[in-house]
């Protein structure tokens, strides 16, 4: 059962507006960015605006009412994963009308599946949500700022400032639970090179507290933001509305800004804890750029003895230079915390040398062959279950292909739709290595940063991994 639904009615002379989240409920009623565009077309005069989910109507009839997708004249889709591409593309198309996508994939590289949409938005479109609704027409959105619609040679993405936290959301059963979601900033100051949220969501913005909602009607507050607990008034923040009686869950935590105080205060209304070192491997550490060590993990373990019942560590493998070893080493830390805390459970995720990082030109896999990146990876994957199994540690790790698959839909270009009509496409095109003064796919896309900072920190992966195999010898 939903709570705080907006109740609006059609009648005639009403334009409709589908929001397709082509996902499970549970995942779109925790996407705020849903939640904000759902209230603000609601509040306009002549719309309504109805909700569609892939496990709801099998996302062809609107959660709300019911009514068929062909009854509504403008359809947004919110692209959060790119395994998502293969649901958005059956909805879109059997729809006729205007089809407009936007969410982080779309902002990443959206020519996988430019061919199923009018248009896409990159950006955040709080500021210019009013204007893509009235749109009849693809020619309607045309000059639109963060519009692209295949025509544009350049598209610069839109960012939006971070004002008064929206008052009112739906309450349903989702990812966080029954909870009130709380977005306390945007983009991320860290540098890692991994992560694309650096560049799509810069620059790093944080809302003030005195811009924070009253919360009513739940009794959990789930903190969104890349990296929390990098806001610098994190601690006010969860003290606030721990204070208030209510459970507060962050989306995880950095393990060098944990703390006696933050983890007490975390622990009244939580019994576990999220951490993302990403790798156990002081090499590998430097090479993300992620900055946390063994030790960091390790003492915050042991601050959360007695506090927590369980801790959760997210991980990622088949990254440049690393070994077997270094594989063992996830296992070892994973181990130690699990000795300390009592349980533990790991994520573990092969790496995907996503659009806009420094890592975007490195194969699938981390080996200059490919082929032998994704034999090791297979063989990296098998030994991390067995040595699970043996030490008692919690696994989560979906199949090798699916990344293999996020990692072309990522990368790809317009003839990777072939996917979507159950033909062959050339995987190893868009799994392997690219070189460095290549025109990428996506380069037509503006985020504002200078791909030249890339190609230097890119370099500096090759210059770590050279200094390594010197000391070796």
């Amino acid at each position: 059962m939903e709570f705080n639904p907006f109740v609006k009615k059609y009648s005639k002379n009403v334009k409709r507006v589908a929001l397709v989240y082509p996902n499970r409920y549970v995942g779109g009623i925790s996407n705020l960015g849903m939640q904000y565009i759902y209230f603000a077309i609601n509040e306009l005069e002549g719309l309504i605006c109805e909700r569609f989910y892939a496990d709801v109507f099998d996302g062809f009839r609107s959660l709300e009412s019911g009514t068929p997708l062909n009854k509504f004249d403008l359809a947004l889709f919110s692209l959060q994963y790119e395994l998502d591409y293969f649901k958005a593309v059956e909805i879109a198309k059997k729809f006729s009308g205007l089809k407009i996508a936007g969410g982080p994939c779309v902002m990443i590289n959206p020519l996988p599946i430019k061919k199923y949409f009018d248009a896409f938005f990159i950006g955040e479109c709080e500021d210019y949500i009013q204007e893509i609704v009235k749109a009849k027409r693809i020619e309607d959105l045309e000059g639109i700022p963060g519009i692209y619609t295949g025509k544009e040679d350049k598209v610069k993405r839109i960012h939006s400032e971070l004002g008064k936290h929206i008052e009112r959301e739906i309450i349903g059963d989702g990812a966080y639970g029954r909870c009130f979601l709380l977005e306390i900033g945007r983009g991320c100051i860290r540098k890692c090179r991994f992560c694309v949220v650096r560049q799509i969501y810069s620059p790093p913005r944080w809302r003030k507290i005195e811009d924070l909602p009253e919360v009513k009607y739940v009794e959990k507050v789930a903190i969104i933001a890349p990296s929390p607990t990098d806001h610098p008034q994190f601690k006010e923040i969860v003290e606030r509305y721990t204070s208030l009686g209510f459970q507060v869950s962050p989306s995880s935590i950095r393990a060098d800004a944990v703390d006696e105080e933050l983890l007490e205060i975390l622990s009244r209304t939580s019994n576990s804890l999220t951490l993302a070192p990403e790798t156990a491997s002081e090499k590998l550490s430097e090479i993300l750029q992620k900055n946390i060590s063994f030790e960091d993990i390790i003492s915050v373990a042991e601050m959360s003895k007695g506090r927590f019942e369980k801790i959760k560590l997210y991980y990622m493998i088949g990254l440049p230079g690393e070994s077997f070893e270094d594989v063992l080493q996830i296992l070892d830390q994973a181990e130690k915390v699990k000795k300390i805390v009592g349980r533990v459970e790991i994520s573990v995720n092969p790496l995907i040398p996503k659009p806009h990082t420094p890592m975007q030109w490195l194969p699938f896999g981390g080996k200059v062959e490919l082929r032998d990146g994704i034999d090791e990876l297979r063989k990296k994957m098998k030994l991390i279950k067995k040595e699970c199994r043996k030490r008692g540690i919690e696994l989560q790790m979906e199949s090798l292909k699916e990344f293999e698959v996020q990692a072309v839909l990522s990368r790809g270009e317009e003839d990777v739709s072939k996917i979507f009509e159950r033909q062959k496409i050339d995987f190893e095109k868009y799994l392997g290595a690219i070189e460095i003064e290549n025109t990428l796919p996506w380069d037509f896309i503006d985020h504002g940063y200078s791909k030249e900072r890339l190609k230097k920190e890119y370099e500096k992966i090759w210059e770590i991994l050279n200094s390594e195999a010197g000391n070796i010898k």
